[in-house]
Order: structure tokens, then sequence, then C-alpha cells
């Protein structure tokens, strides 16, 4: 399980995450805690961080990141990890994304402990105000100018996480002013859902398992089926078209025969016409009077004669 728990100094981030450890068999990666390690061990990572440290300058992102990787590589994180005070930033948190991608992991949660930064600074100003009561020195961090200080970089470099993971869907809220055990077992409550989500992914049991196996085989049958419907679908298309097309065809065929029809009818028509002309002209004899046969023209010839004599 890997977590990163978010909220202002004094939201009680340290109590729950060690709380988280126990629990859940993790480990608490705390920034400031790996870069003193890794100094100590005198690895190239550390070495590199102390010198910068050593200058008076702030650690750059990479050299964290490079210390949360090889602190995450270690044996006892295994089983996964609780990120308290990393990422401060969001390039920060998009390098951690970067990081956790390349070794094929990914982050369960991102807790946000949200508080009432007045009501904080108020404790705190109680706390002094008891402490000096009773002769106790006090702590660097128990000064609520400081806390106000710290308060006002919060907003500013690491509030805005809360956005950039909630865009994810990673974020879940837990009011962090409620009593300590309520706000563990409201943590409680987030990773035993996803924690229970997990293991139905993984291996649905009993009836939830038949149901899954019935559900797959219907979802393969409807797949079988829809791919049969689409087949015959896309044949008696192609069928279609093609009976279309064919149909086109011979329509073609037949407006062209019956063109060619008209052309020969009305050529016979016309000839029709033309040889019934030429036969009337031969019966009148070209005058417009009924012709008389061949022996009334002779008839009428001698006679034409007779007259021309006389």
């Amino acid at each position: 399980m890997r977590l990163i728990l978010l909220g202002p100094p004094g939201a009680g981030k340290g109590t729950q995450a060690q709380r988280l450890v126990a629990k859940h068999k993790i480990v608490q990666l705390s920034t400031g805690d790996m870069l003193r390690a890794a100094v100590a061990a005198g690895t190239p990572v550390g070495l590199r961080a102390k010198s910068i440290m050593d200058a008076g300058q702030l650690v750059p992102d990479e050299v964290v990141v490079a210390i949360i990787a090889d602190r995450i590589g270690q044996a006892d994180a295994k089983n996964g990890f609780v990120l308290d005070g990393f990422p401060r930033t969001v390039p920060q948190a998009e390098a951690l994304d970067n990081l956790l991608a390349e070794r094929g992991l990914k982050l369960d949660a991102v807790i946000e402990l949200k508080v009432d930064e007045g009501i904080l600074v108020k404790r705190i100003e109680t706390r002094v105000a008891e402490m000096t009561a009773r002769g106790e020195p006090l702590r660097k961090d128990d000064n609520p100018e400081v806390l106000k200080g710290r308060l006002a970089a919060y907003r500013t470099q690491t509030a805005p996480l809360a956005g950039y993971y909630d865009a994810k869907g990673m974020l879940k809220g837990v009011d962090g002013m409620a009593p300590i055990d309520e706000v563990t077992a409201a943590i409680g409550r987030i990773l035993g859902g996803k924690a229970a989500g997990k293991k139905l992914a993984k291996k649905p049991a009993g009836k939830s398992a038949a149901k899954a196996k019935r559900a797959k085989a219907k979802a393969k049958t409807k797949k079988v089926a829809k791919k049969a419907d689409t087949k015959a679908e896309k044949k008696a298309a192609k069928k279609a078209a093609k009976a279309a097309k064919k149909a086109a065809r011979k329509a073609e065929a037949a407006k062209k025969a019956a063109k060619k029809a008209a052309r020969k009818l009305a050529a016979k028509a016309a000839k029709a016409a033309k040889s019934a002309k030429k036969a009337k002209k031969v019966k009148t004899g070209g005058k417009g009077r009924p012709a008389k046969g061949k022996q009334g023209r002779v008839k009428a010839k001698a006679r034409r004669r007779l007259t021309k004599a006389s």
C-alpha cells in the first residue's frame, strides 16, 4: 500500500503515519529522516545532498526524488510506504508520478487531513502558556509566530497538491479536527474500501465468481451474435446492391430496345406513307383525275386524230 498524507503543520500527519505503519506493516518515509540517513550512509546521493546542505542551500527536487527512489527500492518498503512531508509542491508530485511509473508502481490513495488553521494557532498558544506556567522548556516549533509562517508557506507551496490529486480522482478528505482515534477510523474506512475493491477485482469468490463467469459468457455470446448479425447484414446489403445494379442494367437495356423499336416503327410508317403517295399519283395520272385504262387511252387518242383530220 502506497500512501501520501497531506495537511498543514500540526494537522496530525505524523501521528496517523505511525498508526498506518503499525497496522499495514509499511514504512514511513519522511524527507528529513531520509536525507539524514542518506548522508550518514555516505551514498552518492547522500554525499551530494550533504554538500548542498553544508553550503546552506535548499536540496533541489531531483536530489530529494533520487533519495526517495533509493529508499523505496529497499526490502522493508516492499509492502508499501506512507509519505509524510513529500511531495511539497506540484513539480515534486509530478516527479514522484514519473518515478513510480518507471517502476510499474502507483499510489493507492492521497489523504488530506483538513483542519482549521485558526484553531491550530490557538492550540499552540495554549500549549506554550501551559508549558511556561509549569516551567517546562519550549521546543523550537512551539511558537505561534513560527507556526503562522509555516502555515503561510503551506498555503502557497503545498495546498495546490490537493487540486492536483483531486483531478486524478485520488484525493480523499478526512476531518483532522476530530479526535485522533476518529481520524484513524476514518482513514481505515477509506483504505478498507480500496483494499476490498482490489480483492474483488483480483479474484471474485463463491457466487460472485460464478456470476462473473456467467456475465462473461453472456457478453461473449452477445459479441458472437452481434458479429453474426453484422455479417448477415453486410451479406444482405451486398446482395441487394448487386440485384439493384442488375435491375438497373435491365431497365437501361429495355429503354434502349424501346427507342430502337420506336425508330423502326417510325421508319416503317414513313415508308408506308411514301408508298401510298406514289400509288395515288399513278392512279390519277399525275393530274388529279382518275386514270383510264389502256383501252380508254387509245380511244381518246383516236378521237383527237379524227377531230384534227376534219
